[in-house]
Order: C-alpha cells, then sequence, then structure tokens
C-alpha cells in the first residue's frame, strides 16, 4: 500500500482565500487518501509561506524524509511551488529516487510522457499567474511611494521606533545618530566612526558592534532628515527628523568627494526650504 506525505502550504495572502486553510486542505487530502486506500505517512505544513522559492521549513523536511513516503500528494499543484524551474527540479528528483507526485485537484499522474507534459502545462500557468500577483504588488507599492502615503515595509532605522505605523524618535538612539553625523563632518572617516562608538560601548540596536557598513548606511539615509525612500523615489515624511536637510547634504557631499570614480561621485542631495 502507498505511503503518502501530505504537503500543505499557505501564503499571508492565501488566508482570506475560501478553500486554502491547511485545515481544509489537510481534511479533503485525508479523505482522498481513505478513498484511494493510501497510507498517511506523515503531515508536512508550511503556514505563511510563498510557493514562489523552496525556503520552507516543512518542505526540506518532507525532502530529507524521504524514505518515508512514496508519493507526495497536494490539494492543487500551486500548493508545492509556483516557480515552473524548481516544480521541474522537484520532479526531476522524485523520478530519480523512485517517487511518485499526485495532486488531487488536478488529478495527474506522472508515471507517463502525457501526465508529465500536463504538469509542465499547468505549472507554467501557475507560475504565470504568480508573477502578474507579484508585478500588480510593485506597481501598487511605487504608486504608493510616489504619492508619499506611509511606509512601505521597511526595517525601523536606528533612531527611530515603529507605533499605529508612525515613525517616532528613540531620544537616545537619536543622539548616537546625530553624533555620527558631528564626527564625519568634523573630519572622522567612517572607520574612526565605528571604532570609537565600540570603544566607548555603544552598540548597535542589536547589541552588536557598528562596522564602516552600518556607519555607511546612516550617513546615507534621508529617513534622518523627515524623508523616506523607495527605490529611486525620495519624498518627505510626516516623522520627526533627527538632523537638519543641510547637514545630510553636507554629509553627502563630503561622501562623493571621497568617491574615485566619477560616474558614482555625484551627490544625491534634499530639497532645502
Amino acid at each position: 500500500m502507498p505511503r503518502v506525505a501530505i504537503y500543505t502550504r499557505v501564503s499571508t495572502e492565501d488566508q482570506a482565500k475560501e478553500g486554502y486553510s491547511l485545515a481544509a486542505q489537510k481534511q479533503r487530502l485525508e479523505a482522498y487518501c481513505d478513498a484511494q486506500g493510501w497510507d498517511i505517512a506523515d503531515y508536512y505544513i508550511d503556514d505563511g509561506h510563498s510557493g514562489r522559492n523552496t525556503r520552507r521549513p516543512a518542505y526540506h523536511r518532507m525532502m530529507e524524509e524521504r524514505d518515508k513516503w512514496d508519493i507526495i500528494l497536494v490539494m492543487k499543484m500551486d500548493r508545492i511551488h509556483r516557480n515552473s524551474k524548481n516544480f521541474m527540479i522537484m520532479m526531476e528528483n522524485l523520478e530519480k529516487w523512485g517517487k511518485k507526485f499526485s495532486s488531487m485537484n488536478e488529478s495527474l499522474d506522472t508515471s507517463n510522457a502525457v501526465g508529465r507534459f500536463v504538469v509542465d502545462i499547468i505549472q507554467r500557468i501557475a507560475q504565470l499567474e504568480s508573477e502578474q500577483i507579484g508585478e500588480r504588488t510593485y506597481m501598487g507599492m511605487r504608486q504608493k511611494a510616489e504619492s508619499g502615503q506611509g511606509l512601505l515595509g521597511f526595517r525601523v532605522p536606528y533612531g527611530y521606533r515603529l507605533r499605529e505605523g508612525m515613525l517616532y524618535v528613540d531620544e537616545t538612539e537619536a543622539q548616537v545618530v546625530l553624533s555620527i553625523y558631528e564626527r564625519y563632518l568634523a573630519g572622522q572617516t567612517m572607520e574612526m566612526i565605528a571604532w570609537g562608538l565600540n570603544r566607548d560601548g555603544v552598540t548597535t540596536r542589536t547589541e552588536g558592534e557598528w562596522t564602516v557598513w552600518s556607519i555607511s548606511r546612516i550617513l546615507h539615509n534621508p529617513v534622518y532628515a523627515g524623508y523616506l525612500r523607495w527605490e529611486d523615489l525620495v519624498n518627505p515624511s510626516k516623522h520627526a527628523p533627527i538632523i537638519e536637510v543641510a547637514m545630510f547634504n553636507n554629509v553627502q557631499i563630503k561622501i562623493s568627494s571621497k568617491v574615485r570614480n566619477p560616474k558614482h561621485a555625484k551627490a544625491v542631495l534634499l530639497p532645502e526650504n
């Protein structure tokens, strides 16, 4: 009797779709196994993970435990992969291991050439749908960035805290940010600033040591002058600045003056009122 690995997955966007819940998938797949007379070897559940990549803990565990099962069963093909290349790599591995794949909704049999061809076509359609969703999401985020409407899912920068969707100044960290800008304008290099902060026992938010990269990131971020950047767009924001725009611009000019390649030496400045 075939041993079945039941794989279920939901992403954040799937949560609101009827029939895509983990419980609904599990219930329907169990009934399908019962009708087929298959034994369930184990359940592999990825909650809140996208099907566009393979960075999923349950998926990896299932592949590592392939000696436990003979067939992977999913409710629908896009539960296992939304990328045709990743899907075909999986299929090649399954064939090499002597394993099978079954999709309940599509009623697919991958043991013959026609079945594999149909699987490939369906998977490419699923990838097209996934890419179109990604394009629409990107366009929506860009329109939001162009209009300056709120934050766009970025990591809260050092010097600020996030409350109710707004950035608020962290006074202790803000003093460090101001010090970094002042030291750089006073002639210290990024290496010297990082060394000085580490020597004085000032740590990063994660209680790590300062590096040239972390200092550079702060010196290049317009958020400290009251602006938000998303890709190539920089717009004024409602959050309180830590430094003046003039100070930020002076730092950008100083940094660009040290760049040897003329193509990358142009300073991107903020408008001064």
